[in-house]
């Protein structure tokens, strides 16, 4: 914990970028009727049933002192697709810095040889040259400040039905044109003096006799 804590304490530094990485799914939803439409007075009406027409990835990349995020839209949740937004990183995202860090969960697809599995060992070797790995402890996900932009995500977007993934995506990309166009940012405050006092349980005790 204390380990994440202290790379969100790092100046803004573009030869160093700090990104953080999370993921969830959205259920696509087709209607069975039609929407009744907008009156004054009166909101669109949605008739109660549905149509399930499968579930999308979303993965979320987070850069917090840059107020910049980019939400990937993929079929699933795998180790190539995961493989394939650290490569977004490196060669599209930041092709000249340094070093990027990448805050994550320990989620299983989220280990180095998914680079490996997907790519010849030359070029997983050298994505994984330019990444820097800390993770956030088990139950501690809330420590990923991506899993906030996705909080925002979900209440800006993603609360609506969306009926197959072309739409969504199209949602998406509009959420997140605006949302870096503003350039909104997330103030992290907690740090690690917070979390020795407001979480001191979960330090070990140490006795001495």
């Amino acid at each position: 914990m204390e380990e994440v804590l202290d790379v969100y304490t790092r100046p803004y530094d573009s030869d160093y970028p700090v990104v953080c990485l999370d993921e969830t799914s959205k259920q696509l939803i087709k209607e069975t009727r039609l929407p009744l439409p907008i009156k004054p007075g009166h909101p669109q009406y949605y008739d109660y049933e549905y149509e399930r027409n499968g579930v999308c990835n979303l993965f979320m990349l987070s850069e917090p002192l840059a107020g910049w995020r980019h939400v990937e839209v993929t079929d699933r949740r795998r180790k190539k697709d995961y493989a394939q937004i650290l490569k977004y990183l490196v060669d599209e995202r930041y092709p000249h810095a340094q070093r990027i860090t990448v805050v994550q969960d320990n989620l299983n697809t989220h280990v180095k040889s998914a680079v490996y599995e997907a790519f010849e060992p030359e070029e997983a070797k050298r994505i994984l040259d330019r990444l820097d790995f800390h993770y956030t402890p088990k139950h501690g996900s809330w420590l990923n400040i991506a899993e906030i932009e996705l909080s925002v995500l979900s209440g800006q977007c993603l609360d609506q039905r969306i009926a197959d993934q072309e739409k969504l995506k199209l949602a998406v990309d509009a959420w997140e044109a605006e949302r870096n166009r503003v350039g909104s940012k997330i103030n992290w405050r907690f740090t690690t003096k917070d979390a020795r006092i407001k979480l001191k349980r979960l330090y070990p005790s140490i006795g001495f006799q």
